[in-house]
């Protein structure tokens, strides 16, 4: 029996040729006749000269194909070659007919789907299997689809939940477990090449509860019976730890991890852990590692791509049902090589594969702060190599592209890189590997079956017959149309005969009348073809033609006109954005789809905070659905939102902003109260606590509601009418004896919440046990890495003597043993626990103790991971502005309903009279009104409505004593001064006292005090402030023997205050002041001679003199300057003395240039030129010179040398020198030795400048001067002679390797021949004779050399003249002339004035 099978070439992406198909036959044929001639049978049919044929093998009955015979002539008969062209024709008329006869057969089986047993509907209880059966007829074989409402049902959705099957034409459906989601109308559609029919039931699915009697039918009079349940094992699975929502980059690794408790944990029946991303079944590949063992369910994402974006969800599978968790992942953009290049783009996708053509599809990136993108390239890599080729020469600007140039059965992947004005992005995730085969192929394989596993694979190429030339393709259409390109789809010929084919494509425009081949050079093998470089706006017609080594065909029918163009445009932009609350950190954003959505991809989403005008995007690949939800927001924070649509033609316009949302979690009704405990009972009533929900539903919880009932009956009644706002209840009128349930249910402002697990049996009876009763309602704060705070309430039921103490007990979970914290009872109602170890789980218990004895144990607490939560904050102590000592804590968890309990030794703090709370948004503070002993102690602070967020604070004896110093010294200021009250003594014995605040304001107010007593503003004693300088002055008009005492200054400027006091009495001071006022009368130097270098290393000398001027009322600065030129050396050591005299006397001063003063002024020029220093390279005939330029160098500056680390000395190799602008080393006739790096060392006794550069010839950025090329000509730039004689034109070159040299004139390379000569002599001097130099010869040369690293080109102009001509004057350069002196200006005496300091610089002494 013939069946189609998939080609070993398929089956394993390998190359391969064409002459796999006759090798392959050859080979099963040889086998399968050597068995058959072992057998020794030989089928000879002849009857009176009638040619039997039989049948070998046939197709499918199905599906009609050719049918193949084999010729049986028994090998010892020949009749010759008539004969032989007999049994042709005989074969050929029967195949005519056999393929007629066929046909016909055919033709009467064909017909549309028809439902001949319909399906019928059901109603099954809950929990319970349904199975649904049809049977439907039809010609081809109909495909029968089920559907769910409407909606395809995927078996791989939900697994182990519906199994499809179909045999002999029965088609059923079969659901386990029912459960109310399942009713719905269930539709089977069967489908043809001839139509399609449906048939459709209902399924009601109806829940059983056990007081009620099953449902009775009217029609029937007895009771429906129960169908059996499947008897499966019920395996729970718990995730313990599961992943959250998680942020990434691109490449990097990220794991999901997921702990779990199963139970029964049974080894030979495992859950089957799946890994789902957008309900996509992830597989292991080199992007995903799946791990699953010992409870613990791993996926490692080891290289992350914006394709890893998407809902997570790992479903364990269990033949009960399936247990899922979900959690969506963000992958962002790389950091971009370029600034402001886009992201790369994502999900590459290959369509259309064939011989030698695939189409290759991508998403956009998102684009919210960069600029557009502009267009793609797609590059495609051979798999087995690394050698990536770019598809496309300039971007393409939809997200599609056909490639060609394609190698049969080559495999291949793609890759995708995005382009705007600021660059290229990185590339996307390369495509999984396609190869370039023709799915027809596949179609036209047959195999034959034969005995003992042996099989004939037939090409139906070979049935094809002696057709040579091939018919034209039919067909012809256009499957894919854009602005830049039309892809072309047709059939292949029939017949199209054995020899391989080709195609060939033409295009006419329409009205033309012209047709143009397309692919001239490359013939197509595919049959598919894109065609660009159309006209834009104009339609074409096309037609193909199919050609072998025979010849070629006619060509096809021609197409339809067809114009390039979109067959959708960019898609409108989302309208009614609408942001709903979520939770602390994420908001629901909803919208509207686009009116235009033809090609949607998908949606990008943009969050930005209100007032900031920045945009960030929410997600990085395209969601399809028109709601998503947005993570990683502040809480807190005010939001809004915009969203654009993408398709592969481009974005559309951004929406709308929505209207700002303020991020906190959305309001529900409060979870399940717990922890019901009995805390006493007199036999009539019952004392009832329980515990927080522990999640209020973002609105707090204001009442619980009980309900009861005794554990004999069914029914559950109401215990409580009015609203219950303490976890603390009494019930009455209960009948002593009995056994008692509770329930409790939690409401908030939304509304009455589910209703908390039945609590265990109560039995109503007096307790009159001597020990106390169990502790309730116990609590954990300040949970860190090795320790936790546990509080408690004290026992309702004290027993027969007071509470006096408390135990706490501890077990690891999973462990049995209970261990006690305290081996005291502690007296207080909270406890720290510490030498906990991080990351593991523990439970608690409390047990009250009295005379009696230890008491009935508190209910075990739920299960504490010991770890501190990432961003724990702690409470901080401090002072502020006015001097309040407080204590505050910060929490960025809060919600609308969030308070700040403060506590100390934790009890809630009730009396404020000590101390007072502030609380404004995320923060709390407690401040002291009157700190003193009283208030030191343990302060904690507790948040509500978060996850435990708490912290406590232990305030000392010494911490409260600095802090109260420090609100001292705040509540009592003191104004800084910059310079205490000082004095300083005028020309004319007038004495200024002064002093200099940091910062005074306009209201600072002040005050002199001499002796006690307050002086005022007046001629004698004038006083000023200047508040923009903090200077406060008075100038005394006359200092005298009766001025001595007390001088001070008071000032105080708002709560700041400050003092400065002067005493001048006795121990010669003032007798001191009238000498130094009577000095100051005669000239003197206020600075002696001091040395400065300037900027542009001119050394100065600079002193500072004070001058009687007339009313002797004026001070200035008089520099005296002396030049000691550039050529600062030894030479200019000395000494030089400044003297400054008048009438009243003179004064000297004197300063010694030599010796350790001359060693600091060559630093101060160092350190100067140091930092100005340039390295460079410079070539020369002799070899490389290293030029440091500075503004100034003299040999005494100290300056080393370097190569490598080796300090280099002067030498014939390596030579050191300098100028007034520069200090260089020669390295004459450099070999591969002298390469490497140089360094230059500046030293100006403190610190040294060094300069680097590197010889060592390799790359770009250290490429040495000695291998560029250079030319030094030794001529001038402009040349006269006279005609008639020999003319030499001589240059050195020098370059590594040695360059090449070309001789040019008049920017022409120059032919040589005996008239113009050139030579190169040991490889760097070249030259150019020109023989019998005439007039002709006159115009520009120029020489140009060059090696791999570059180039350089000289140029000399030549003018030749004949004798007795005149030349030229020669021009020397392009000096200026010289310009006279101005006359000098008759000499008058110049009018008094002040003198002037000299300037400074070179300037200055031009």
């Amino acid at each position: 029996m013939a069946a189609k099978v998939l080609p070993f070439y398929q089956r394993r992406l390998k190359h391969y040729d064409q002459g796999y198909r006759s090798t392959q036959t050859r080979y099963v044929v040889q086998e399968y006749s050597a068995s058959s001639a072992r057998q020794g049978s030989q089928r000879v049919l002849f009857v009176s000269d009638q040619l039997l044929l039989s049948p070998l093998f046939s197709l499918d009955p199905q599906t009609p194909s050719c049918v193949c015979y084999v010729l049986c002539v028994h090998p010892c008969i020949s009749k010759g070659r008539s004969s032989l062209c007999l049994y042709a024709f005989r074969f050929k008329f029967v195949e005519e007919r056999m393929a007629l006869e066929r046909y016909i057969h055919e033709e009467s089986m064909s017909r549309a789907p028809d439902f001949l047993v319909r399906l019928r509907s059901h109603t099954v209880w809950e929990k319970t299997p349904v199975r649904l059966f049809c049977t439907v007829e039809g010609y081809p074989r109909p495909i029968v689809k089920w559907f769910k409402d409407d909606v395809i049902i995927d078996q791989t959705s939900v697994p182990g939940k519906y199994r499809i099957e179909s045999k002999y034409g029965v088609h059923s459906l079969l659901i386990y477990r029912c459960s109310i989601h399942d009713t719905a109308q269930y539709t089977a559609v069967a489908t043809n090449i001839h139509g399609q029919a449906s048939t459709t039931a209902a399924v009601i699915v109806k829940r059983y509860r056990g007081e009620e009697e099953p449902y009775h039918s009217v029609l029937l009079p007895v009771q429906l019976p129960m169908l059996p349940p499947i008897a499966y094992t019920k395996i729970d699975i718990d995730f313990m730890e599961a992943f959250d929502v998680t942020f990434g980059s691109e490449g990097e690794t990220l794991t999901l991890t997921c702990k779990m408790i199963i139970s029964p944990n049974l080894a030979n029946l495992q859950p089957d852990a799946q890994w789902y991303r957008d309900d996509v079944r992830i597989t292991e590949s080199k992007w995903a590692e799946i791990k699953y063992g010992s409870g613990v369910a791993r996926l490692t994402l080891p290289h992350l791509n914006k394709d890893d974006e998407g809902l997570y969800s790992l479903r364990m599978v269990t033949k009960g049902g399936v247990s899922e968790h979900r959690a969506y992942i963000f992958v962002r953009d790389a950091a971009a090589t370029v600034v402001g290049a886009p992201g790369a783009p994502m999900d590459i996708q290959i369509h259309d594969a064939n011989k030698d053509y695939v189409i290759v599809s991508w998403k956009p990136p998102n684009i919210t702060s960069e600029s557009p993108v502009i267009g793609y390239f797609v590059d495609r890599c051979e798999v087995g190599t690394e050698n990536w080729i770019q598809c496309n020469d300039s971007p393409v600007k939809i997200c599609k592209y056909p490639v060609h140039g394609l190698f049969e059965g080559r495999s291949y992947i793609f890759r995708v890189r995005a382009v705007n004005k600021s660059g290229i992005s990185r590339p996307s995730r390369a495509s999984y590997s396609v190869a370039a085969l023709d799915p027809a192929d596949l179609e036209r394989l047959q195999v034959i079956h034969l005995e003992r596993g042996k099989q004939i694979v037939i090409y139906q190429d070979d049935l094809e017959g002696d057709v040579k030339i091939p018919g034209p393709p039919t067909n012809v259409h256009v499957s894919e149309t854009s602005k830049t390109f039309v892809v072309l789809s047709w059939d292949p010929p029939s017949p199209r005969g054995r020899e391989p084919l080709t195609y060939f494509v033409e295009k006419c425009m329409v009205g033309g009348g012209n047709w143009q081949r397309v692919n001239t050079q490359i013939p197509v093998r595919s049959p598919r073809y894109a065609v660009f470089d159309l006209a834009e706006g104009k339609s074409y017609q096309f037609r193909v033609l199919s050609a072998n080594k025979h010849g070629m065909s006619e060509p096809s029918e021609a197409t339809k006109p067809i114009q390039a163009q979109e067959v959708y445009g960019i898609p409108s932009p989302p309208g009614c954005i609408l942001a709903t609350r979520n939770t602390k950190t994420s908001v629901v954003v909803q919208w509207d789809p686009p009116k235009q959505a033809g090609g949607l991809i998908g949606y990008y989403i943009d969050s930005s905070i209100v007032g900031s005008n920045k945009w960030e995007p929410c997600n990085h690949k395209p969601v399809k659905y028109t709601r998503f939800v947005v993570h990683g927001l502040t809480t807190g924070q005010k939001y809004i939102f915009r969203v654009k649509a993408v398709n592969d033609v481009g974005f559309s316009e951004n929406s709308q902003e929505s209207t700002a949302i303020l991020v906190h979690a959305a309001l529900t009704s409060p979870s399940t109260p717990y922890g019901i405990t009995l805390l006493d009972c007199d036999g009539k009533s019952m004392t009832l606590g329980w515990k927080h929900p522990r999640f209020s539903g973002g609105a707090s919880v204001n009442a619980y509601y009980i309900d009861q009932r005794e554990a004999s009956q069914l029914r559950w009644k109401e215990t409580n009418i009015e609203a219950i706002t303490e976890r603390i209840y009494t019930v009455e009128n209960l009948q002593e004896g009995s056994i008692y349930e509770f329930l409790i249910r939690a409401a908030n402002v939304t509304g009455l919440g589910m209703s908390s697990d039945t609590s265990e049996h109560f039995k109503c009876e007096a307790w009159s046990m001597p020990e106390p009763g169990p502790t309730y309602d116990l609590s954990f704060s300040e949970i860190r890495n090795t320790s936790l705070v546990i509080q408690w309430k004290a026992p309702v039921y004290s027993g027969n003597s007071p509470v006096s103490g408390y135990y706490v007990d501890i077990c690891e979970v999973g462990k049995e043993e209970w261990t006690t914290v305290n081996n005291k009872a502690t007296s207080h109602r909270y406890l720290k626990v510490t030498n906990l170890e991080e990351a593991k789980s523990y439970i608690f218990r409390v047990r009250a103790v009295n005379a009696a004895g230890s008491g009935k144990a508190s209910e075990v607490s739920e299960p504490i991971f010991v770890q501190e939560r990432p961003g724990t904050k702690e409470i901080s102590s401090g002072v502020d502005e006015e001097g309040n000592i407080y204590l505050t804590f910060e929490c960025q968890d809060t919600t609308d309903i969030s308070e700040f309990v403060w506590c100390k030794s934790y009890e809630e703090i009730t009396d404020f009279t000590r101390v007072s709370i502030e609380t404004s948004g995320d923060k709390s503070k407690i401040i002291f009104k009157c700190p003193d002993k009283e208030d030191l102690g343990t302060y904690s602070v507790a948040v509500t409505d978060t996850e435990g967020v708490s912290s406590s604070y232990v305030l000392e004896e010494k911490e409260l004593g600095k802090l109260m110093a420090l609100s001292h010294e705040i509540r009592n200021p003191l104004i800084p001064l910059k310079t205490e009250l000082s004095y300083e003594i005028f020309e004319r014995g007038q004495v200024r006292f002064w002093l200099q605040a940091e910062k005074l304001s306009s209201a600072a107010n002040y005050r002199f005090i001499i002796n006690d007593l307050e002086v005022s503003n007046s001629e004698s004693h004038k006083i000023k402030c200047d508040r923009s300088t903090g200077i406060i002055e008075m100038v005394m008009d006359k200092f005298t023997a009766h001025s001595e005492g007390t001088y001070t200054v008071q000032i105080q400027d708002g709560k700041a205050k400050n003092q400065s006091s002067l005493v001048l009495i006795g121990d010669g001071k003032t007798a001191g002041l009238w000498f130094f006022f009577y000095s100051l009368l005669g000239p003197h130097f206020l600075e002696y001679i001091f040395w400065h270098v300037e900027e542009d290393c001119t050394v100065m000398l600079v002193c500072k003199v004070q001058k009687k001027i007339k009313e002797w009322r004026k001070l200035f600065q008089c520099s005296l300057f002396h030049d000691l030129s550039f050529q600062f050396s030894k030479k200019d050591q000395g000494i030089y003395k400044a003297t400054i005299a008048d009438d009243r006397g003179q004064d000297i001063s004197i300063f010694d240039v030599s010796g350790a003063v001359f060693e600091d002024i060559i630093n101060g020029i160092s350190r100067v030129a140091g930092k100005s220093s340039i390295l460079k390279i410079q070539c020369t005939p002799e070899g490389i010179r290293l030029q440091c330029s500075m503004k100034y160098y003299t040999e005494e500056m100290r300056t080393l040398w370097y190569h490598k680390e080796s300090k280099i000395s002067s030498s014939e190799k390596m030579r050191v020198g300098g100028t007034a602008e520069m200090v260089w080393l020669q390295i004459c006739e450099p070999t591969d030795r002298e390469k490497g790096k140089y360094t230059i060392e500046i030293l100006d006794g403190k610190q040294s400048y060094k300069r680097t550069i590197d010889l060592s010839g390799q790359g770009n950025l250290s490429l040495s001067s000695s291998q560029q090329c250079h030319t030094a000509m030794s001529l001038c730039t402009i040349l006269h002679i006279f005609a008639e004689i020999t003319l030499s034109l001589t240059c050195t070159v020098c370059g590594d390797p040695s360059p090449e040299v070309v001789w040019y004139k008049n920017d022409k390379e120059l032919e040589l021949n005996e008239h113009f000569v050139t030579s190169l002599e040991q490889g760097k001097y070249a030259s150019l004779t020109i023989k019998g130099v005439s007039t002709e010869d006159s115009g520009k040369y120029g020489i140009n050399v060059r090696n791999k690293y570059g180039g350089e080109t000289v140029d000399v102009t030549v003018s030749v003249y004949k004798y007795g001509e005149e030349m030229p004057p020669p021009k020397l350069g392009q000096m200026p002339k010289p310009t006279p002196a101005p006359a000098p200006a008759p000499t008058t005496k110049p009018a008094a004035k002040h003198p002037e300091p000299p300037k400074m610089g070179r300037a200055g002494r031009r």
